[in-house]
């Protein structure tokens, strides 16, 4: 790609995240002067906003990479191996095992210091 290409793609970019700002205040700006109105019709309002600056956002050079990381991140997790429910329970009670040991053995670490020092003290 040339570099007068890639200079309007950045222009047209910079335009496309400008109403993407432009988008987003409207929202928030609309949000706060129709309080009056229930929020059911705000919330569809705001989530509508959203899609089309999401749309907008989607469609820069940088939305584009970011929706190639997503679909790539969602194949990476197909790929993951995940526990069985008796590996996650065992886990589990191996985990809350260790932490209360790990309680006892700091809460009686912390009696005996705190002996040691009150003999110290008097």
């Amino acid at each position: 790609m040339s570099a007068k290409a890639e200079l309007n793609d950045n222009r047209f970019d910079v335009i496309k995240w400008v109403v993407v700002a432009l988008i987003v205040s409207v929202g928030v700006f609309g949000d706060s002067y129709f309080s009056a109105e229930p929020v059911l019709y705000r919330a569809i309002a705001l989530v509508v906003l959203g899609l089309v600056a999401g749309f907008v956002a989607l469609q820069t050079s940088k939305g584009k990479a970011f929706w190639s990381l997503l679909k790539e991140a969602r194949i990476e997790i197909r790929k993951v191996v995940w526990p069985t429910r008796q590996e996650t329970a065992q886990t589990t009670m191996i985990v809350v095992a260790v932490v209360l040991v790990m309680a006892l053995v700091l809460w009686g670490l912390d009696s005996l210091l705190g002996w040691i020092v009150s003999q110290f003290i008097g």
